[in-house]
């Protein structure tokens, strides 16, 4: 354990030689690193395809773990992206000139050293460890044992385009998978400056928990969708279809569907025969398990099934008589994640926007759009569902702090 904390150390060293490089070199080094990425796709996909043979095809964390060329291309894409945007170290943000002849300033900073937990997300790599590099932040990346061969070869991709430009590969490290290193990880707090992790509720816990080093909670997402009573029900069905089935394994995909009880029986049936060509797993209450009788995957709700994320084509229903039990049902469940309503009534959209606690939140658009990429940040180290530092997609320019530079002549107090 000992020379887990040494590799940190030299992590922690390794940052001041990325704080002294050239934003052009910076630049240059990722958009390289963009194009690396699918000019090794045959490699990455090799060991990608050791660590999917390990896990069972029905696990929802199988897909997370998926790599294929067009998502190495859409990886690569958003690291472009990351390349091109502005330096957010080192921006004067306010000046001034004290009475007593000071001038200060309030610049940005990098953090220093940026530590990743994470669960079968081998994109975490390439997107954690550009958005650091390009914000002058060293990473200490700890992914799991499922991802482990996929993690070293993107990793091994990294050092070598790092040491091509001259550049430490001790700014990108990437632990060995045992849960052995974590204590290690929860105790550098003299080389570590923040720990993010991404992934299951239960992670994110244990991390805020147990870890000594300051946590930036990239939270679980229970995501609605509210159907108003005055919903287009066409729309609602495309956005909830959407919310559901684009990619149930992520945090943005939808959990639950709240339900107006004056439109439900139209909706529920236009809704039904889609979910049924997809297979979708229905959890209803009481009220709308009466409605779907006849759908073929339909189970009773159980108090706890509307606190799942459920990861997969499944979600829970419930009809609710207004307004209020939508927003209270989302305040007592949500984990001010993403929440959206489905409405033609713009005070009703309003008065939803406004109520509800979460990090991003939706009128007639679908949850989906919860992304660092969609909001158009570049990549993203997660979504953030607390507020101190970030919230919602947290992406480059939360990478950075606040350091005061005061500018004397001689000045006592």
């Amino acid at each position: 354990m000992n020379a887990i904390q040494k590799q940190i150390q030299r992590t922690h060293h390794s940052a001041i030689l990325l704080q002294q490089a050239k934003q052009s070199v910076i630049k240059r080094m990722i958009l390289d690193f963009a194009g690396a990425l699918v000019q090794s796709t045959a490699t990455i996909l090799a060991a990608n395809k050791k660590d999917l043979a390990k896990m069972d095809v029905q696990n929802p964390l199988y897909d997370r773990l998926l790599l294929t060329p067009e998502r190495l291309q859409s990886i690569s894409k958003g690291i472009k992206k990351v390349a091109k945007l502005n330096d957010p170290a080192g921006i004067i943000e306010e000046e001034k000139t004290l009475p007593n002849g000071i001038l200060l300033q309030r610049m940005t900073v990098p953090l220093g050293v940026v530590a990743a937990i994470f669960e079968s997300r081998p994109n975490v790599v390439a997107d954690i460890a550009t958005l650091c590099l390009k914000s002058r932040n060293a990473c200490v990346l700890k992914g799991s044992r499922d991802a482990n061969h996929t993690n070293k070869a993107l990793v091994k991709l990294l050092h070598s385009v790092l040491q091509r430009y001259q550049l430490p590969k001790e700014l990108v490290l990437l632990l060995p998978p045992q849960r052995e290193v974590v204590e290690e990880l929860f105790t550098a707090t003299k080389w570590i400056d923040v720990i993010i992790p991404r992934g299951s509720n239960s992670l994110i816990q244990f991390v805020r928990k147990n870890s000594l080093v300051p946590v930036i909670e990239t939270g679980a997402g229970v995501c609605h969708v509210y159907v108003h009573g005055q919903a287009d029900l066409l729309m609602a069905a495309r956005i909830v279809v959407n919310a559901k089935t684009s990619r149930p394994s992520v945090c943005n995909a939808m959990d639950t569907i709240l339900i107006d009880e004056t439109i439900a029986p139209q909706f529920l049936a236009l809704l039904s025969p889609v979910f049924r060509e997809k297979q979708v797993q229905l959890y209803a209450d009481a009220k709308s398990f009466s409605l779907l009788r006849s759908y073929p995957h339909l189970h009773k709700a159980a108090t706890e099934d509307y606190d799942r994320e459920f990861l997969s084509l499944a979600c829970a229903v419930k009809l609710v008589k207004n307004e209020e039990e939508a927003l209270r049902h989302i305040a007592e469940h949500g984990t001010k994640h993403s929440e959206a309503i489905a409405t033609a009534n713009k005070k009703a959209a309003e008065r939803f926007l406004q109520r509800v606690d979460a990090a991003a939140v939706y009128h007639n658009a679908s949850t989906r759009f919860t992304d660092g990429e969609e909001f158009g940040l570049g990549a993203e180290v997660g979504i953030s569902t607390q507020k101190l530092h970030a919230r919602g997609p947290f992406a480059l320019e939360k990478l950075v702090t606040e350091k005061w530079v005061a500018r004397g002549n001689g000045q006592v107090r």
